[in-house]
């Protein structure tokens, strides 16, 4: 797609620089991926190392549920995040801030991996690493609603879910990652991560933010309409827009639940069925490149039949398969366990790999940045910030048994099959008309 920039005096300047699906990629996914490798191995961390390191208890289960806590904090940031880089994205542009949440998310990752454990500074030790990852949700909040609509409003007309869905693959990427990281640690002989090698994934999750930052100061500046903006865009956005706000909180509620429940805490479910560190990793990371493949395949397909199909479709075919995942976990066989792990992540990439384009869709463009990243935030901080507490405590009151579990995640995939079909199809609206009543 060229743009044709016009000068002052009517004539036609030269076209602007082409954005290709290939530089797009690199710019929102491979953006996001490092970001989320960030965010991913601390969910890793929380379940394998950190209730020992800095939440010690005598039960690790409740250590565990502590840790997730922990975890959830993050996720209370990100709504502020959402709000805050969302408002000068619609204000000043989305470069800048891209470029700033990928700063703060690689930081904070940095500090975290030089964070005493609590057996050296005792209680400070928690303390810090919940002041981090408040600084990491702010970052997250930020990063994603920017760097879907930098794929959206870049793609061609017919091609808007899958340039959307490069976001969706850089998460899946992101975890791919920092589950390869974590299996190489585990693998180097004399290194354990109890003793101080968890440490090298946060190091290095803070040096590979260099690779993306270097991508997105590269990003073509874009020309905001100051004039055209509107004062508050969020504010402008719920009076056009309340319905779709309501509903886009309620997709991502859904889906966050759905998501963490199936990746955070399914680490903890099989660990306690029995499979040991690096099996419960191998696990992740096969899911992780299903769940990678998958997402454009939907994003895609979501191109041809539409956004609401697709999300509808893949919520009620996870709902329904997650209890036969639980299934493989606890029948003990490696083949069936990873084979359940893939179909998992497939079913998952249903949803996720059109949410945003689905959800970027509603708005219009001059609020859409906040609108996004609002609605999509807030729903992930009541959704995903409490998935994993929430799964482990049902499976504790449930002596340890699948069913509460299943149930908890079932709910979740209704709730978002309900409000993706209260929302337009948008996918043969034009990118112009995107938002209009």
């Amino acid at each position: 797609m060229t743009n044709t920039q016009t000068a002052p005096d009517g004539r036609a300047e030269a076209p602007a620089r082409r954005v290709t699906g290939l530089r797009t990629f690199f710019i929102s996914g491979l953006g996001t991926a490092l970001e989320f490798y960030d965010f991913i191995i601390y969910g890793f961390a929380a379940s394998l190392v950190f209730p020992q390191l800095f939440f010690p208890t005598e039960d690790r289960l409740v250590g565990t549920l502590v840790a997730f806590a922990a975890f959830g904090v993050g996720f209370i940031a990100r709504p502020l995040g959402g709000i805050v880089v969302g408002h000068f994205g619609d204000r000043i542009g989305r470069k800048s801030m891209l470029v700033l949440t990928l700063l703060l998310m690689g930081i904070s990752t940095f500090l975290i991996g030089c964070l005493p454990t609590y057996d050296s500074v005792g209680v400070l030790a928690p303390v810090l690493l919940i002041a981090l990852r408040l600084v990491q949700g702010f970052a997250a909040g930020g990063e994603w609603g920017g760097a879907s609509l930098f794929g959206i409003e870049n793609a061609p007309e017919s091609r808007r879910g899958l340039w959307g869905s490069f976001t969706s693959m850089g998460i899946g990427l992101g975890s791919v990652f920092g589950t390869i990281v974590f299996l190489i640690i585990a693998a180097i002989p004399g290194l354990s991560l109890e003793d101080g090698a968890w440490r090298i994934a946060f190091w290095l999750g803070g040096l590979l933010v260099v690779i993306g930052l270097i991508a997105r100061t590269r990003m073509p500046d874009e020309k905001v309409d100051k004039q055209a903006a509107p004062r508050v865009p969020l504010v402008a956005a719920i009076r056009r827009h309340p319905k779709q706000m309501l509903l886009a909180i309620g997709v991502a509620f859904g889906y966050n639940t759905v998501a963490y429940v199936g990746t955070i805490f399914a680490m903890t479910y099989t660990l306690n069925r029995g499979w040991d560190d690096n099996e419960t990793l191998v696990f992740q990371l096969v899911g992780s490149v299903g769940f990678v493949t998958a997402a454009p395949l939907m994003g895609l397909l979501s191109d041809r039949i539409g956004r609401k199909k697709v999300v509808i479709g893949g919520s009620i075919i996870y709902g329904l398969f997650f209890f036969a995942f639980l299934g493989t976990v606890d029948s003990g066989i490696l083949l069936l366990a990873i084979v359940g792990n893939i179909l998992m992540s497939v079913f998952m990439a249903m949803p996720q790999g059109v949410i945003p384009a689905f959800l970027g869709e509603q708005f219009s463009k001059e609020s859409r940045y906040s609108s996004i990243s609002a609605t999509y935030q807030i729903g992930a901080a009541l959704g995903g910030g409490t998935a994993a507490p929430v799964a482990t405590a049902l499976f504790i009151a449930f002596n340890e048994g699948s069913l509460g579990v299943g149930l908890y995640s079932g709910a979740a995939c209704v709730l978002l099959a309900l409000c993706a079909w209260g929302l337009r199809e948008t996918f043969r609206t034009p990118t112009a008309q995107l938002g209009e009543h």
